[in-house]
């Protein structure tokens, strides 16, 4: 199985063999673009060769061709949106990344006008930003022409699996799988299709949207790796995740540790009632049958860490935090808010900015970075705090992603959050997942198969006192609060009285 993980700062491919080992793995960073503060954006030309240059990578590094892979999955970041010409591929303009703000005022018009209750009973999702709806209206209503190309079908919409389908296949297919058209806020996860309602609310022509298909099928084939690959695995890399870490079971959690923290917990075949900023989504549909999911999202948490090495140059790689975090004896008061593009589950504030406090004259490098660290953990503890408000409390925590590697924010995870922490023997779960699926798409494995394999690499117990526990948290609690609403537009007065 070849898995194609097309991520927020990076594309990579890992090979697995046919008893879900890797084999061969490869990776390479994408370009991020901030052309306004809280816009993101990516370039989906690079996004589409940087994926088939890790595909052809990690295949040379397995010694495979073409003919010795079963089936390709993909798994992609999430609700970044892009629109391109029907007829050429071209993009209309840069992929606008899930983390961008840029559709913040079109969401709080939604709002104003008593929308979020309808979305959130036929999405499952909040109006935010975070969603790629707003941003197909924002891109038809800023690129000249737009408009009236979509209403004349000459454009298409895709999030970035769809866009890597559409690329792969040469434009012979244009589709999308349930978890990531649950994602779109267009998407109605209880009848499984575009809600038409929606569609006029956010004047989106339905023209320009993929066909909606399950998560294991053979979608189309690709020759862009040297030979005939069938495409036969989709998931949004949350989703991916969840399958590949096994959570077939009701109330079974992961959290994914990469540029963003992303909590899920198995909410079994039936759409979960709505509680506490939570989402519900998708998780995945095999068959005939539909699972869902309950979503916290964090946006900024290993964004954070690169934050510091790329931004701020506290550290020139991400390994160095662990003995950084631990050559203090605490965080020195310090708390790290990184709502860099404001803030997800449970707050929902499109308008919450980054906030550094609790700083002192004696706050050192060491300090700050313990302080990131911490973050990644305290945000997690809120989303599993809005779990267990929704009745799904989570008991252990199996977790996966980049972070994973780092002994110090996994043992502060698990005493914050006073639950043991699982970490998974494969890091990369994502990926798995996606291969996973592949590989029931092409009549390969079975879910059974794939529940028998998962192994955990290393058990986190919690060690830290109550009090202690809960007097982090509340002093965590303190700093978001101070973040909350940053951004939001403030009254101008011009002098007089």
């Amino acid at each position: 199985m070849l898995a194609l993980d097309q991520g927020t700062t990076g594309s990579a491919a890992l090979v697995f063999n046919d008893s879900g080992n890797v084999v061969a793995t490869a990776d390479c960073e994408i370009a991020q673009s901030y052309p306004q503060p809280g816009w993101v954006e990516h370039d989906p030309e690079e996004i589409f060769r940087t994926t088939i240059a890790v595909g052809r990578e990690a295949l040379d590094r397995a010694g495979a061709q073409p003919r010795d892979v079963t089936a390709i999955g993909i798994t992609n970041q999430r609700e970044t949106t892009v629109v391109w010409d029907a007829a050429t591929g071209e993009p209309i303009y840069p992929a606008v990344v899930w983390q961008s703000r840029a559709t913040a005022e079109i969401c709080s018009r939604l709002k104003a006008d008593g929308l979020e209750p309808l979305f959130r009973e036929r999405t499952g999702l909040v109006i935010d930003a975070y969603f790629s709806g707003t941003k197909i209206r924002w891109l038809l209503d800023r690129v000249p022409g737009a408009r009236e190309r979509a209403a004349a079908g000459e454009l298409r919409f895709g999030t970035i699996d769809s866009w890597l389908i559409w690329k792969l296949t040469g434009g012979r297919v244009h589709c999308t799988d349930v978890s990531n058209a649950s994602r779109t806020l267009l998407f109605n996860i209880r009848t499984l299709d575009w809600d038409r309602e929606l569609l006029n609310i956010l004047d989106v022509p339905r023209a320009m949207l993929p066909e909606v298909r399950s998560c294991a099928e053979v979608y189309g084939e690709t020759d862009a790796f040297g030979g005939s690959i069938p495409i036969a695995g989709i998931a949004g890399d949350q989703q991916a995740a969840l399958f590949g870490q096994t959570c077939f079971e009701l109330g079974q959690a992961k959290n994914t540790y990469g540029t963003g923290c992303f909590l899920l917990v198995n909410a079994g075949h039936q759409v979960s009632t709505l509680s506490g900023g939570l989402l519900t989504t998708v998780a995945w549909r095999v068959g005939a049958e539909t699972t869902y999911a309950l979503e916290g999202s964090a946006f900024i948490t290993g964004a954070a860490v690169q934050w510091l090495r790329d931004e701020l140059g506290l550290i020139a790689d991400a390994a160095e935090t662990e003995d950084l975090a631990t050559s203090v004896a605490d965080n020195g008061g310090t708390y790290l808010v990184p709502a860099f593009v404001g803030l997800g589950a449970p707050h929902w504030d499109m308008y919450a900015r980054g906030a550094l406090v609790g700083i002192t004259r004696g706050t050192s490098r060491a300090h700050v970075v313990r302080a990131t660290l911490e973050s990644i953990a305290y945000q997690t503890r809120d989303l599993a705090a809005a779990m267990r408000e929704a009745g799904k409390p989570v008991q252990v925590l199996k977790v996966d992603g980049g972070g994973t590697a780092n002994g110090f924010l996994m043992q502060f995870q698990a005493d914050i959050l006073g639950v043991p922490v699982e970490v998974s023997s494969i890091q990369e779960t994502t990926a798995l997942g996606a291969a996973s699926l592949a590989g029931i798409g092409a009549g390969l494995w079975q879910s059974g198969d794939l529940a028998a394999r998962w192994l955990c690499a290393r058990r986190y117990e919690p060690s830290m006192g109550e009090d202690q526990r809960e007097g982090l948290y509340h002093d965590w609690l303190r700093a978001v609060e101070r973040a909350k609403g940053w951004a939001s537009p403030k009254p101008v007065h011009f002098g007089g009285t």
